[in-house]
């Protein structure tokens, strides 16, 4: 049975346990669990992670901690009794652990070991915690380490900071508001502002002297020096290196390393230097040879310097080296860091050596305890302290010191009688009284153990030496007396002896007689002169004589001759325990003379203050001694002295010394008599100061009160305990009299002089350390009222000085913060005297951050839950008082601006912060009756609409984000609790005072506004808490977004018909509040719209308004990231989610006004889909296509949908930015023309709008222009900047501005010049189809034309798109995907290689067009593209593969023409049409045809550099043909089967046959020509070519042209409809130019070029590379590629060698071995297809070619349902190989938009419509799709062309190899590289195009030499039969302009008229499969 647990409650889980049994609960090692029953060794409960899920688990694995229970039954909470360190420690590791991981994830290594090791460490220190074996100080230590190691983690990983009371979490419900403050920002301090530390210390290690020629041992001496006093701040750090230049004990690193201690703040300054003195021990000179002298002297070696600035920069633990310098002259070696630090170069140089010191140098702050804690390993090891001279800045009662410093400062010699200057050398003993020497007693330095005898340096042959070296003598005290230091000077010889001779010497006494020592100075010593063996050991025998000159009174004449040499020392002492004062010895002796006393307690003001507190004690009982001996006489005089020292304690060097003095005053301390005398005194000052002229003295005395008092009150207890208690009302009558005229000396004003309000100041500042001991006396609120009084009796006018204002705030604070505010009896006497003070100040606003202070004090004594009477008394009175005041404050400092510099704006924040914890402090205080009380309170409804509106406008002040630092989310929940907890209070007030008649706009705004900034604040958002952290705050304050949402709908609810003045005005908030992802809150916000929108329609009958305002709102909101993809859904279905409410679309549907009500929400999802993906994009980082459409498809969607101009424009320039960010230059063009066609030339003034000022129109528009331009210019698309260089022309010349309108023609000019002179690259074009549910919303399931970077092939696109979209699958075919692709969810690619087909052909079949301007047309403005799919239809002949091989061609067609203002557009439109293979086989031979036609042109023309293209297209058909090719033609359409079973193929197979016929004929002049250029090393193959010719000729049973076709001494035009007439190029010669109509570049809708799609898998450019010809033939490698090879899968390029200015496409073309692995499926890797040649044309009678040319003039199709593709062929071309007539037609086709264009003015022609799609003869005019002016051939015997493109030859491959291979790919120039290089040949002939068709006769070109046909003919040696078609005859006529087109044409073409003359036999139309 189970039984509900009692005692166990709280388990860890000690083993996983699965939970397999019925009910079992699913456990891991480490979860914790509450356990609610239990049953025979199972318990059942939940584990804490997951609290829903409950079930049962075994007993034995859970182990059981101790935990009180809260709320005991159902809702029962378990709280562990652990140490709350150790509850923290567990929670925030498993935070930590998730987020550990994620570090990993996101790559950040150096976060993530680090967190690692210091987990590692917590959970080591918790267990030294858990096992619970530590001390008390070890257990504060290691909590001290976790809480900090927490802490950085915390940070680290943008944690929340946790506010801690001695290392526990604070729960923020058990103390005050205003502590918890304290604590957050005390901890946020540590963390944010490290403490300046007031001491530092210098780390000194020596490396090493770095020199090349040492040899002797050196002794180095450290110090610091004062360069501006200078002098040496400290003592001397001193190390001996060996003779290689290493310390001499490496293993002793105190001898090495030291630390110089206590340097204050104001000694880390530049001019405080680290000065090194080297001192060599060895021979007297450098360089002397080694045996001339065994002895050693001191000698000086060079010194190095350091600012211990340098250091401060950074702690660098790096050695440094520093330079060694020596000084010139030796006797300024005493000098030689001073003239080092001035830079005084001439005094010193660089060491001979060159020297170098390398020393290692660290700077440490803190005292030095926290020092040696901090770097212990230093202290371990071992290290020398340094001292400062002199006592520290700070002396410590119970520092035990008695050092005598000596510096040996210099001295004077005679000659004695040698010819030179002496080397003296000094040596010092310490000598006792006893006459021994002192062993042990003399320091160098730290780092040196103390020696028994000092040797100086020797200075070489100088009688006036200088040392400067600083001596420590550490004696003891008890040796002091008697001792004294004896000096002996020497001279040192350089000879080989190097013996030294004494010759004088000196002494000082340490003490004089009467006990004093010798004092501090520089004192001149008296050298004794003496004999060189002189025994000086006997001290008595000298000790008589005179010491120094300063005291020398013997007569004796000895003695003053020996005055003539001096000897200088200067002597300091630092001793505790020894003075050199007499005035002090005197003092401490005055019963020896009692007659001093008056005059010793006057100079005691006069002595060092050192030396008094060195003797505190003694002085202190000498005084009270004195006063119990006579008061009346001395009373005055002593209690001056203790004022004297009670005030110097107060200095901060001797502040130490207090605790000696309280300690003085508990225990030693025996005055019982004193306090009389001492309140007497005290009174007789306090009545004197309102009449003293001076103040000073009577300050000293106020200022010294406090220990004043102490004496008193010690005093008056002891005098108690002596007798009992008597005089106890005398005294407590003193004591009031004395405070009587306290309270009459603080009433008074000062008049004129500040010094009385100086001394209330003194006063005040120093009265409330008097409470405590007036506590020790009297009752608390005896106490509490005397100082009530006293404070009361301040004057409270605030125009009296600003200072005793700041004083008497920091009395009241000092009070509020004493022992006598905590007692509530006390407290509640003395708060209305603090509320009074501060609430004057508050009104004044000044003081403010004493003000926060003392308010933050007040309430820190409240607690939280307190319902004492005492503290709802306290809080009435506050509330009272202060709540107003404190409103104002808040308002008035927020709304200040900040301080600029940054203590300032800490010091601001902090003020700020303290008020607002205050205020929330008294919020959460109040109770019901203190709210009614408060609302009651107001007497009118205007003051109460005033404080409503005060109260509203703070708290959204306390709502923002920088109120509080970011990682303060605890004081923020505590915060918007008090708020939420206010506003409920407060929102009743605003019902029952503010509706119906008396209704306030403005304080329910105000409301309104509050509540939904309180929703939206960041730290409420709990979706983006960790689950733990969630489960806190749910825990403690519930969702408060949902309690303040109803709260807004109850309000809303409220308002009846004044909910008309919130709309649309808060539409806006409360968009934003839905959008926040809580359900709940969603449920009780979203009815409001339902709401406002029938309330809008009641009123003015729709509800437009609230529609613009939703849609405004709904772009700023969710493009700063609110809202989700539930969101949308939950408007979309608005909402059957909404519990109790009807859904939003069912209360719609129910109204009158549904239809508009559904359309808006429908308009609004739309919108919806579209922002969230603009929102995705935009997270990416760099530029990419997907931003760009998604910012395309919003753009149109504001403008289409919407019509929301100003939306509009923002986003034209939003996507302006994207452009110019991705340097898409001409799309950006694109994008701002967009908003100057919004603009007029007109003069209407514009607002400041984005980055434009306000300006007019024109200028903007003007403005505009000159930047689209610039974009147009760098994006090389210079004929559309032409046309808007014109415009703005045209507005410059209308106002008369010639000079912007000259700038604006040579702008236009360098534009024509760039179109000439620099290259063009031509891109590819690609199509993606973008399938699955996964792809935002703007691509989903469309697919879209992409135009491609420069250089960009199919691969690299596919690669780029892939890396946009990484979770995309590339499909590996290019058929339509199913609806389960579509409906999936994921996303799928689909991408292949499409051709453009310009859709004006007339500039690129214009002959002499250069080709820089023809390759403009093919890729700009193109509409529509191509691509091609082979695919065999019924059973495969595997004899020959041509009988089924059918071709499916797509045309695609797009929203907008490219280049737009996106790189990629939609597809509008699809259609599928299908070629049969006959139609296949015609086309292939026609392209086939047409590029030898081109290439025998260019070869007679000599345009090509060498014959091996033509050599190759030969080789390639002729070869092909004879090993089967067009005889697999013949074997699939000729035979009898195929022509019975089908009839209607009969004109198609005649044609078949003419273009067979036509091929060989062109093959037989192409021989011709061929042999006139073949070069001798090619004969054997031209003999091959031909032989192998007349085998095709006799296999197609061909004997003689003229048999099978009629000449025709003109041309002959193609008898078919479908043939392409592409011109062929024509030379420039210099007088090529042409004339051709004026049109607009952006009138075109863009010239084509396509994407070669073919069978074939071979690729020209590698055989032209491989050859090194310009173009080449894939046959001659390759005769039989396979039919089955997709069209989509082969790259074609032009050999590199011609193709200079290739496009990507062009280059790097795939080897022919992996070309034949491609299948059919890789499809969508197939590249664009190459443009080709027009084909030869057949000839035909005049009529029908006159007619050919009626019918051929006509408007461009677009694509027709009704026409089949060979009918949407190009023009016939009258052929350029008839050149007998010398003319040439050109069909003018113009798209009708834009007029100018920039190429030369020719008379203009009537144009027929650009994109006409009617339905036309099968003859539609010609849109050539050329390339270059010479089109290469795709090989692809099924590729199928767009209307007016018959651009690919293809390979017709089978078993063998057929005539159809050999037609497949002699691919000319595929790029304008070959036209350029035409072009630099500068051939003379100019040849005429294969243009559109015009009505008139061809026109030709005039040419200097003769036709190259001609030519040839002349100097043919054997006369080869030519076809009559290819006659030449010679013209010299003028080129004639063509007439204007035939006014009948269009007639024609409209009434679909067919012709009934003979003509070509039509074709039928292809089968069409699909329009999409």
């Amino acid at each position: 049975m189970w039984i509900p647990t009692e005692h166990e409650k709280y388990g860890v889980v000690i083993a996983s346990f699965r939970g397999t049994v019925p009910y079992g609960l699913s456990l891991e090692i480490g979860d914790t669990v509450q356990i609610l029953e239990k049953c025979d060794g199972w318990y059942r409960g939940f584990a804490l992670k997951n609290p829903n899920i409950k079930g049962i688990f075994p007993s034995s694995y859970v182990h059981l901690k101790n935990a009180c229970v809260k709320n005991k039954g159902q809702f029962e909470m378990v709280i562990p009794t652990e140490d709350s360190v150790i509850t923290e420690m567990t929670s925030t590791l498993r935070d930590w652990g998730t987020m550990w991981k994620q570090l990993y994830v996101r790559n950040e290594g150096d976060l993530f070991h680090r967190l690692w090791h210091i987990m590692n460490e917590i959970l080591d220190l918790r267990r030294q915690v858990l096992v619970g074996h530590l001390t008390h100080d070890r257990m504060k230590d290691v909590k001290r380490h976790i809480t900090a190691r927490l802490d950085w983690g915390n940070e680290q990983l943008g944690l929340d900071l946790v506010p801690r009371k001695e290392y526990a979490m604070v729960d923020p419900e058990d103390i005050s508001i205003t502590e918890l403050y304290r604590l957050m920002e005390h901890r946020h301090r540590k963390k944010d502002t490290p403490v300046q530390a007031s001491s530092h210390h210098l780390f000194i290690q020596m490396k090493s002297l770095m020199c090349s020629n040492l040899g002797e041992e050196l002794e180095v001496i450290f110090s610091l020096f004062d360069s501006k006093e200078n002098r040496p701040i400290s003592e001397r750090f001193f190390l001996r290196l060996n003779r290689n230049g290493l310390p001499k004990a490496p293993d002793k690193p105190e001898r090495h390393c030291s630390l110089f201690v206590d340097l204050g703040s104001s000694e880390l300054r530049k001019d405080i230097y680290i000065t090194v003195h080297i001192i060599r021990i060895g021979r007297m000179g450098a360089g002397e040879k080694k045996n001339a002298c065994s002895v050693q002297y001191r000698r000086p070696f060079g010194c190095a310097v350091l600012s211990i600035a340098d250091l401060l920069t950074g702690e660098t633990k790096d050695d440094l080296i520093l330079k060694v310098y020596m000084c010139n002259t030796e006797s300024e070696w005493y000098q030689i860091h001073e003239n080092i630090i001035k830079k005084l170069n001439a005094r010193y140089n660089l060491t001979g050596s060159n020297a170098g010191l390398a020393v290692s140098l660290q700077l440490l702050h803190g005292d030095i305890e926290q020092i040696r804690r901090e770097y212990s390993s230093v202290f371990s090891h071992g290290v020398s302290i340094t001292r400062k001279l002199g006592f520290s800045n700070i002396i410590m009662p119970g520092e035990m010191r008695n050092d005598l410093y000596i510096t040996i400062e210099r001295g004077e010699f005679e000659k004695g009688g040698k010819s030179v200057a002496r080397n003296v050398e000094v040596t010092m003993f310490i000598v006792d009284s006893s006459g021994q020497t002192l062993k042990d007693f003399i320091s160098f330095g730290s780092g040196e153990p103390p020696a028994s005898e000092y040797h100086s340096f020797v200075l070489y042959h100088n009688n006036s030496p200088r040392w400067s070296e600083l001596l420590k003598l550490p004696i003891p005290v008890d040796k002091f007396r008697g001792a004294h230091i004896r000096f002996e000077f020497r001279h040192c010889s350089t000879k080989e002896k190097g013996e030294k001779k004494l010759f004088g010497f000196s002494f000082v006494p340490l003490m004089q007689e009467d006990g004093r020592t010798l004092p501090d100075g520089t004192h001149e010593l008296i050298v004794h002169k003496c004999e060189e063996n002189t025994n000086l050991q006997d001290t008595t025998r000298y000790l008589k004589l005179p010491f120094s000159k300063g005291i020398f009174l013997g007569n004796n004449n000895q003695a003053m001759k020996a005055t003539k040499e001096s000897f200088w020392i200067t002597s300091f002492l630092c001793s505790t325990k020894l003075t050199q004062n007499g005035d002090m010895l005197d003092l401490l002796k005055w019963r020896t003379h009692p007659d001093k006393i008056t005059g010793c307690l006057s100079k005691l003001k006069e002595i060092d203050g050192s030396e008094i507190v060195k003797f505190l004690q003694d002085t202190l009982d000498t005084l009270f001694g004195i006063l119990d001996e006579n008061s009346q006489k001395y009373g005055s005089k002593v209690f001056d002295s203790l004022v004297h020292i009670i005030n110097l304690l107060q200095d901060s060097k001797f502040h130490h010394f207090k605790p000696v003095m309280d300690t003085y005053i508990e225990s030693h301390f025996a005055g019982a008599l004193a306090y009389r005398d001492l309140i007497k005194v005290l009174k007789w000052y306090v009545d004197r100061i309102t009449e003293a002229e001076r103040q000073e003295h009577i300050q000293e005395v106020l200022k010294a009160q406090e220990y004043i008092f102490k004496y008193i009150v010690q005093s008056r207890r002891l005098f108690s305990l002596a007798t009992g208690g008597q005089n106890e009302e005398e005294f407590r009558c003193c004591i009031q009299e004395l405070l009587m005229s306290v309270r009459f000396f603080l009433s008074q004003e000062s008049k004129g002089s500040g010094a009385l309000s100086q001394s209330q100041a003194v006063f005040l500042s120093s009265f409330p350390a008097v409470y405590s001991e007036l506590l020790k006396l009297f009752d608390v609120r005896e106490v509490a009222n005397l100082v009530q009084d006293t404070l009361g009796s301040l004057p409270t006018i605030m125009h009296v000085d600003d200072s005793l204002q700041a004083i008497k705030l920091q009395c009241i604070g000092k009070t509020v913060e004493s022992q006598l505010y905590t007692n509530p009896d006390s407290r509640y006497i003395l708060l209305p005297v603090v509320l009074h003070h501060l609430h004057i100040h508050l009104q004044e606003q000044k003081d403010l951050i004493m003000c926060a202070r003392i308010l933050s004090n007040v309430f820190c004594l409240i607690k939280k839950n307190s319902s004492e009477k005492s503290v709802l008394e306290e809080i009435d009175v506050i509330v009272a008082s202060l709540l107003d005041i404190l409103l104002r404050t808040i308002l008035e400092i927020t709304s200040r601006p900040q301080p600029s510099g940054s203590t300032m704006r800490l010091q601001f924040q902090d003020v700020t912060g303290e008020f607002v914890a205050c205020l929330l402090s008294l919020l959460r205080q109040m109770t019901d009756r203190h709210y009614q009380q408060l609302l009651d309170s107001f007497n009118t409804k205007e003051e109460l609409r005033d404080f409503l509106l005060q109260i509203f406008t703070v708290f959204r002040i306390l709502i923002r984000p920088e109120m509080f630092p970011k990682d303060w989310t605890v004081m923020r929940l505590v915060a918007n609790n008090v708020i939420i907890t206010t506003v409920l209070y407060l929102s009743d007030a605003l019902r029952k005072n503010f509706l119906n008649e008396n209704f306030d706009y403005k304080i329910w705004d105000s409301y309104f506004y509050l509540a939904v900034i309180f929703i939206n604040q960041l730290c409420l958002q709990l979706e983006m808490f960790t689950p733990s952290k969630k489960k806190k705050v749910l825990e403690k304050y519930g969702d408060m977004r949902v309690t303040m949402g109803c709260e807004i709908f109850s309000m809303w609810q409220n308002l009846g018909e004044h909910k008309l003045h919130f709309i649309p005005a808060l539409i806006g908030p409360f968009l934003e509040v839905t959008l926040i992802p809580q359900p709940d809150l969603r449920n009780v916000m979203i009815p409001i719209f339902h709401d406002m929108m029938d309330w809008e329609q009641r009123r003015s009958g729709n509800f437009k308004q609230v529609e613009a305002k939703l849609i405004d709102k709904l772009d700023s909101l969710m493009s700063e990231g609110k809202g989700d993809e539930t969101y949308r859904e939950l408007f979309n279905s608005i909402i059957p989610l909404f519990g109790p409410y009807p859904s939003l679309l069912k209360k719609i549907e129910r109204e009158t006004w549904r239809e508009s009500g559904v359309s808006l929400i429908a308009t609004v999802t739309r919108l919806m889909e579209r922002l969230l993906d603009y929102r995705d994009c935009m997270k990416m980082g760099e530029v990419d296509g997907k931003k760009i459409g998604c910012t395309v498809s919003l753009l149109n969607f504001y403008k289409t949908e919407l019509n929301k101009e100003e939306m509009y424009i923002r986003y034209i320039h939003k996507l302006y930015d994207l452009h110019l960010k991705a340097q898409n230059f001409t799309e950006a063009a694109y994008t701002l023309l967009l908003y100057d066609e919004l603009l007029e030339w007109s003069d209407r003034p514009l607002r400041e709008f984005l980055t434009y000022p306000m300006q007019t129109e024109w200028q903007r528009k003007e403005h505009l222009h000159l930047t689209i331009i610039q974009n147009f210019d760098r994006g090389k698309c210079w004929e559309n900047g032409i046309i808007l260089c014109r415009k703005i022309a045209e507005q410059y010349e209308s106002y008369y501005d010639y000079r912007n309108l000259s700038k604006m023609r040579m702008m236009e000019a360098s534009l024509y010049d760039k179109i000439m002179d620099q290259q063009r690259l031509e891109p590819e074009f690609f199509r993606v189809g973008f399938y699955g549910k996964k792809f935002p919303f703007f691509l989903r399931n469309k697919e879209f034309v992409c135009r491609g970077h420069d250089y960009e092939r199919l691969e690299a696109f596919q690669q780029r798109m892939l890396n946009e979209f990484p979770h995309a699958i590339a499909m590996q075919h290019a058929n339509q995907p199913d609806e389960t692709i579509f409906q999936a969810e994921a996303q799928y690619l689909q991408i292949y290689a499409v051709t453009p087909i310009p859709e004006s052909q007339e500039v690129l079949q214009r002959e002499g067009v250069p080709d820089n301007i023809k390759s403009f047309y093919k890729v700009n403005h193109i509409w529509k593209f191509r691509y091609d799919r082979p695919f065999h239809k019924g059973t495969k002949d595997k004899e020959n593969e041509f009988k089924s091989l059918w071709v499916e061609r797509t045309s695609l067609y797009l929203v907008q023409s490219l280049p737009g203002i996106s790189r990629w557009f939609e597809v509008e439109k699809r259609e599928v049409v299908e070629m049969s293979p006959l139609e296949n086989a015609i086309e292939v031979l026609e392209n086939k045809n047409q590029q030898l036609k081109t290439l025998i042109s260019q070869c007679q023309t000599r345009q090509m550099q060498n014959i091996n293209p033509l050599t190759m297209c030969l080789n390639g058909v002729i070869d092909a043909a004879v090993n089967g090719g067009v005889s697999r033609y013949q074997e699939a359409f000729f035979v009898k089967e195929y022509i019975l079973s089908h009839p209607e193929d009969g004109e198609k197979i005649a044609r078949l046959r003419e273009l067979m016929l036509e091929q060989a004929q062109i093959l037989e002049f192409g021989l011709a020509v061929h042999e006139k250029f073949v070069p001798q090393d090619m004969r054997p193959l031209h003999k091959k070519l031909v032989d192998q010719f007349f085998v095709m000729k006799s296999s197609l049973g061909i004997q003689e042209f003229s048999a099978c076709i009629q000449a025709s001494p003109v041309h002959f035009p193609n008898g078919s409809p479908r043939v392409c007439r592409n011109s062929a190029p024509a030379s420039m010669s210099p007088d090529g130019t042409r004339v051709i109509p004026r049109r607009s570049p952006l009138s075109y809708p863009a010239v084509n070029r396509y994407s070669s799609s073919s069978l074939s898998s071979q690729a020209s450019a590698e055989v032209s590379n491989i050859t090194g010809q310009s173009e080449s033939s894939d046959e001659v490698f390759n005769m039989q590629p396979s039919p089955s090879t997709s069209s989509l899968s082969s790259t074609h390029s032009a050999s590199p060698n011609v193709t200079s200015s290739a496009p990507s496409s062009a280059r790097a073309s795939p080897l022919l071995s992996d070309k034949h692995k491609h299948s059919r499926e890789n499809s969508c890797l197939s590249p664009r297809e190459r443009p080709c040649s027009a084909i030869y044309p057949t000839p035909v009678e005049p009529s029908q070619r006159m007619l050919f040319n009626h019918i051929g003039d006509g408007a461009l199709p677009r694509s027709d349902p009704n026409l089949s593709a060979p009918e949407k062929a190009v023009n016939p071309t009258p052929s350029s190989w008839s050149l007998d007539s010398g003319k040439e037609a050109k069909n003018m086709s113009d798209s009708g938009k834009l007029i100018s264009p920039p190429v030369p003015p020719r008379p203009t022609q009537t144009a027929s419509p650009a994109r006409h799609t009617t339905s036309i003869s099968p003859s539609p005019a010609g849109r050539s799709p050329l390339k270059g002016s010479v089109q290469s051939f795709t090989p692809s015997p099924v590729e199928y062309h767009s209307p007016g493109l018959i651009s690919n030859s293809p390979v017709l491959s089978g078993s063998y190899s057929s005539g159809i291979s050999s037609l497949s790919r002699c691919s000319t120039s595929e790029t304008s590289g070959f036209e350029n290089q035409v072009n630099e040949q500068a051939a003379p002939v100019s040849v005429p195009s294969y243009g559109g068709p015009g009505p008139e006769e061809p026109v030709r070109k005039e040419s200097k030499t003769p036709p190259p046909y001609s030519v040839y003919e002349r100097t043919l040696r054997r006369p080869v039969p030519l076809p009559h078609s290819l006659s030449i005859p010679v013209t010299s006529e003028p080129p004639a302009l063509p007439p204007k087109p035939l006014t009948a044409r269009a007639g024609h073409l409209e009434n679909g008229t067919r012709r009934t003359e003979p003509g070509p036999r039509p074709r039928p139309l292809p089968r069409k499969v699909s329009q999409l």
